[in-house]
This record gives C-alpha cells, sequence and structure tokens, in this order.
C-alpha cells in the first residue's frame, strides 16, 4: 500500500531530538576534500538573499573539508529539461536540489546514488526526517532524496471580515459552508472560497479529507482511486462551493495558484488554501492585509486535519559524482543544524529535519504555528512514482475539476475518467 499520510507526532518528543548528532561529519570523520571542487545546482528564487547565504555555505564547507563548491542557480522553468539532457550526457552536477516529484524519476533513470548508509551513520537522523518528505525521496525503498525544506498548504483566510461577522476559523466541512454563506450575505463582492480549476494540490485535501486515495500501489500496480464513494465526496464537496453554493466564479475555473493568490492580495477573496511561505509576500504586495490575515489547518470532513501536499526540495547525490563521501557531507551541512535552519528562516519554507522545527512548533505566531502544525501531522505526498510526473504534464486532475465546473460532466463521470486515465498513466513502462 501506498504511504501517504504522515504519522501524528508527538510533539513533545521533537524538542528531545538533538540537533548536535545531526551536525558535522560522518563516524567516520570528515571526507578528505583538499584541493577538491563540488559543483551544485540550487533552484532559483526560493531564497531572496541567497547570495550571502551561498558565500556562509561555502565558507563553513571549506573550513570543514578543506574543499571548495561552485554553487549554480537554476530557474524552476527550465530545470528539468536541464536535468534529462544532463543525465543523458553524464554531465550531472555532483550534487543538486531535486523537487519532491523529481527524485523518484531520477532514481528509477539511474542518476541518483542511494544515501541510505550515510543516513543510518548518523545517530537519531534517520528519525529524525520529516517523513513525508523521506517518503517522497524514496524509491524502491532505498533514500535518495534527503529532506532539504518544505511547504505546506493550509487554509488562509481574512481575520478582519471573519471578526466583522463572528466568526472563527472553520474547523469542519460544514463550518466552511456557514462561513462561506454569511460572507456571500454580507459581502457580496467578495469570493467566500474560489474554486481555482487549474490548481491540482488544492484538490487533493478534500479527497484525503474524506477518506479517500489518489493512487495506492499493489505490488507493482498502480490503482488510481479518484472515483471511490469517498473521493467522490470529497470532490464534490469542494466543486460544490462553486457549483452549489455559489462561492466561486466562472473566471476561477481557468485559475492558478497564482490567481488564487492575486486576487486574495486585491481584498477579493476571503478564504484559500495557500502556502506557509506565502503570507509574508501577500503582506509586502499588500501591507494593508498585515494583520488581517489567519491560517488554520485544512479540516477533515467532520473534524481534525485533512492532509495537504507537502511541497518543498531535497538534496540528491549524482552518480557521477567522484567523490560521494565528500558530497554527503556537503548535503548534511545544508540539511542539518544551524545552515537548515536559516535557509528555513530566509524563505518562509520550514526545515527538513523535525529537530529544526522545533521553534515553529511551539510558535504563537498565528501565520506560523497552524501550517506548522499540518505540516508535521497533516502533511501527505502524491504518487512516489516517476511516473507521476506524466500525470501532472497531462492535467488529468486539473481537466477533471474543470469539467465538473464547466458542468461538462458529473461528479462521478468526471472522477471515472480521470482514474482510468491516471491509472493507465501511472502503469505505462
Amino acid at each position: 500500500m501506498h504511504k501517504r499520510i504522515l504519522p501524528v507526532i508527538a510533539l513533545g518528543a521533537v524538542a528531545t531530538l538533538a540537533l548536535a548528532s545531526c551536525a558535522g561529519g560522518s563516524d567516520n570523520g570528515s571526507a578528505d576534500g583538499e584541493g577538491q571542487e563540488l559543483t551544485v545546482w540550487i533552484m532559483k528564487g526560493t531564497n531572496p538573499d541567497a547570495t550571502a547565504f551561498y558565500d556562509e555555505v561555502s565558507e563553513a564547507f571549506e573550513a570543514e573539508t578543506g574543499a571548495t563548491v561552485n554553487i549554480e542557480e537554476i530557474q524552476w522553468a527550465d530545470a528539468h529539461d536541464r536535468f534529462v539532457t544532463s543525465i543523458a550526457g553524464g554531465t550531472t552536477p555532483d550534487i543538486a536540489e531535486t523537487g519532491t516529484t523529481w527524485t523518484a524519476e531520477f532514481a528509477d533513470a539511474g542518476a541518483l546514488l542511494p544515501i541510505d548508509e550515510y543516513v543510518d551513520a548518523e545517530d537519531g537522523l534517520r528519525d529524525d526526517l520529516v517523513e513525508g518528505l523521506a517518503v517522497a525521496g524514496t524509491y524502491d525503498d532505498e533514500l535518495y532524496g534527503m529532506p532539504w525544506y518544505a511547504g505546506v498548504r493550509s487554509l488562509v483566510y481574512r481575520t478582519d471580515v471573519f471578526e466583522e461577522l463572528g466568526l472563527d476559523a472553520p474547523e469542519t466541512w460544514d463550518d466552511i459552508v456557514t462561513a462561506g454563506e454569511a460572507i456571500k450575505a454580507a459581502k457580496p463582492d467578495m469570493l467566500p472560497f474560489p474554486v481555482a480549476g487549474d490548481a491540482e494540490f488544492q484538490v487533493y485535501p478534500w479527497v484525503w479529507g474524506a477518506g479517500g486515495e489518489v493512487a495506492t500501489l499493489d505490488g507493482e500496480t498502480w490503482t488510481s482511486e479518484l472515483d471511490s464513494d469517498e473521493s467522490q465526496a470529497g470532490i464534490e464537496f469542494y466543486t460544490g462551493l462553486a457549483t452549489e453554493h455559489g462561492f466561486s466564479s466562472a473566471g476561477a475555473t481557468t485559475w492558478k495558484e497564482t490567481d488564487l493568490r492575486d486576487s486574495f492580495t486585491q481584498g477579493n477573496v476571503a478564504m484559500m488554501l495557500s502556502g506557509s511561505w506565502t503570507p509574508k509576500s501577500l503582506i509586502e504586495a499588500n501591507p494593508e492585509l498585515d494583520g488581517n490575515i489567519g491560517a488554520a489547518v485544512i479540516p477533515g470532513e467532520d473534524g481534525g486535519i485533512a492532509p495537504s501536499v507537502l511541497g518543498g526540495s531535497h538534496l540528491s547525490v549524482f552518480n557521477t559524482t567522484e567523490n560521494a563521501d565528500l558530497a554527503w557531507e556537503f548535503v548534511q551541512l545544508m540539511t542539518t543544524g544551524d545552515l537548515a535552519e536559516e535557509w528555513a528562516s530566509q524563505t518562509g519554507y520550514f526545515p527538513g529535519v523535525q529537530s529544526a522545527m522545533e521553534e515553529a512548533l511551539a510558535s504563537t505566531d498565528p501565520l506560523v504555528a497552524p501550517f506548522a502544525e499540518q505540516m508535521v501531522d497533516g502533511g501527505a505526498s502524491v504518487p512516489v512514482t516517476p511516473n507521476f510526473g506524466a500525470v501532472q504534464a497531462k492535467k488529468t486532475t486539473n481537466s477533471m475539476i474543470q469539467a465538473i465546473l464547466s458542468g461538462q460532466k458529473d461528479v462521478a463521470t468526471a472522477t471515472a475518467d480521470a482514474a482510468a486515465e491516471m491509472t493507465d498513466l501511472l502503469n505505462q513502462k
């Protein structure tokens, strides 16, 4: 069975995990890197203060190992094609940031080195990995992606609107409808909860929150369960926010997440799902929102937490490297300890190890604590298979939602068609 939902982690136990066990070299000592240089590809734009951070990393790495590092920034839009070309030509870097949905693909292509022996050599590190990221970085029972940073989508809402109308943050799906109806009546120019039709990761929390699954694995065969009774119930609720309750607009049928955030920034949206990395940018784009944005975990149908896709990145070691030990030294330096926390602080994402999340989990900041809770207790992974990229390229899930929103198909037909297409794509050789 495909592992999806993170188990509940006792928050008190997080504090007992020692950062010291994750810092420094392996049990065998630091790799000898005198006179050597590593090439590292990092995606551009995640960290606004990247230059200063990379200088700090380079200095720390050279002081620890004697080696130098050449960090090259790559545009996300061009990265996948560049990776494919470099893998085919044997010109990959020593280390690279790999998106969580790419790691399995590159591992399947034979381009990555498994890092289990390095992780297991560090006392307590295996148990300290954020599980959703570890699951996404595992292929054929081997770990190929070291969790680096992650973000998760939760419910973001206008606290000023909720306070004005005497509403509390929703804790069930009925609460969402109740709040939406009140907002619709009091503020007809505001969309209570728009349904963005071209935003795949907005969909899955409602599938999971109703007890459904995106797809499951039995042996070597994947089966999409988007058409199960549970999944249909979640999708019917989500699309019904538009088709039944009128909380959305016809234009939102083609919206991406960026369109959703733009509309929220302009003051036209009361509730949405948005990432832990977005509140800061929303306020920067519209300072009037400062103090008027709240966050809450995505509620399950009858309460609790609906799982949300854990997005983020791994650091992976490519098999073209001439010094795997030295490459691991760099990966460990970046993903554990002080530098991991500093990266998270500068980017608005969370670290990939639980021990570095201690501060976030204990935070009373209303724009930090709910996202941290969502990530630890309700973070999830899409199907971990190199074929999931084909599902995303085909826009199977988005097409399903758009067909329902536009009235072209009912929920039963749309989910059955999407499940058949997804199953076929996931099982292609």
